[in-house]
């Protein structure tokens, strides 16, 4: 009799966590060499350096530095975290200060699959702070109901690529909540829906999706991808406080690789703004989450090969989209590029490019390229192939300056 296959669920939590055993057949595939990784002596594809890439505040004057931090929170401490960390800090501080924030989601009293909810069951009680059925469906639309009430709740689904069964409740539910009820003032605003996304190297077809722009075609919603801790934290607050319906996704390869120097007091960082993380006069790459340190890789080193100068773009909120940020960088430099893991077709990129040929088409001074995920599935052995790498976005680069 054959071993029996285990389910896609069994599976999760093994995946993204090595030392947990696995099915025999599964341990042997996931100890074999036949999965995509740097040459020896590659100039370009290497390993993300974390430790010493300028996306993160590896000190704290770096950290304490942006400006728009609030006055007292520049003059406090830091500490050095990782992104999950950073999470968790910010779901600690919203239900220690807010009494109407609830936490729920599937298996999130141990912590759920990445940690992020660690502790927190037991120290607020599992009134709330609970583990709910799973149900995507089920398990949104309480949130719904309960934000409809005056809550605050804060629903994880576990994996991005299983929000598709709540689709339903977040496009006819809450994001038509507040236009639907006119003018009695009853809303579902104060909802946030957190969910990992994208690839984490060995994810496969159910654990390595990036829906992002599905959710951008919604009015009534944000939808906010932070790159770093220091992000995560900021912008989660302000999502929890926010009184629209959030998608907050968190991109699950920076859980733990993404660490640098973070404010420990709590603060609030625009849902509204994009960020402009490096300054440059001849080209603009636009980007948001994990491939931002893609870009910054290869801007470093397309600017020493070239001697061009490149601006770099992080949307963090990717809808409502910052147009205005982005908009006066490419008049600036006459050049743009976008950079995301999901595939081109009517991805992000393909608005953000539209919107700037509507704009910005006479300060051009060559078409707007995309770097974007290919439209395929996610093969297991397959992740590194699919999604842009720096070799690409280096060779971009060269044409768009070259045009």
């Amino acid at each position: 009799m054959p071993p029996q296959t285990p389910s896609i669920r069994a599976l999760t939590r093994c995946l993204l966590r090595p030392q947990t055993s696995l099915h025999p057949h599964y341990q042997y595939r996931a100890q074999s060499k036949r999965h995509s990784s740097a040459v020896a002596g590659a100039r370009l594809n290497g390993s993300v350096e974390y430790d010493t890439t300028p996306l993160l505040h590896h000190t704290s004057r770096a950290a304490l530095s942006n400006p728009e931090l609030p006055a007292d929170i520049r003059n406090g401490q830091t500490k050095r975290i990782n992104l999950y960390t950073a999470v968790n800090e910010a779901l600690r501080h919203a239900l220690q200060t807010d009494e109407r924030v609830l936490v729920f989601g599937e298996d999130i009293q141990f912590g759920g699959v990445f940690r992020c909810t660690m502790n927190l069951a037991t120290d607020f009680g599992t009134d709330r702070v609970f583990n709910t059925p799973l149900s995507e469906q089920g398990l949104v639309g309480f949130a719904i109901g309960a934000a409809s009430e005056g809550m605050r709740p804060v629903a994880e689904v576990q994996f991005a690529d299983y929000v598709f069964p709540a689709f339903d409740q977040i496009v006819n539910e809450a994001a038509k909540y507040r236009y639907r009820t006119g003018t009695t003032d009853v809303n579902c605003g104060g909802l946030v829906i957190r969910m990992p996304t994208g690839v984490v190297g060995h994810g496969a077809l159910y654990h390595s999706q990036s829906p992002e722009a599905l959710f951008t075609h919604i009015p009534g919603l944000r939808v906010i991808i932070p790159r770093s801790p220091v992000q995560a934290k900021g912008l989660l607050l302000s999502a929890i406080r926010c009184n629209d319906p959030v998608i907050f996704m968190e991109p699950k390869v920076l859980y733990r690789a993404a660490v640098e120097q973070v404010p420990v007091d709590a603060y609030h960082l625009p849902l509204d703004k994009a960020e402009v993380l490096k300054t440059g006069k001849d080209l603009t790459i636009v980007s948001y989450g994990t491939p931002l340190y893609t870009c910054s890789a290869a801007i470093a080193a397309a600017e020493k090969d070239f001697g061009c100068s490149i601006e770099l773009i992080d949307l963090r909120t990717i809808y409502p989209w910052d147009r205005e940020t982005v908009l006066e960088s490419v008049k600036k430099t006459g050049r743009a590029i976008v950079v995301h893991e999901s595939m081109m077709n009517a991805g992000v990129g393909s608005e953000v490019a539209a919107t700037i040929q509507e704009h910005a088409f006479l300060r051009l001074e060559a078409p707007v390229k995309r770097v974007t995920g290919w439209a395929t599935h996610t093969g297991l052995v397959y992740e590194k192939f699919i999604i842009p790498d720096v070799t690409r976005v280096y060779d971009a680069i060269k044409k768009t300056i070259d045009y």
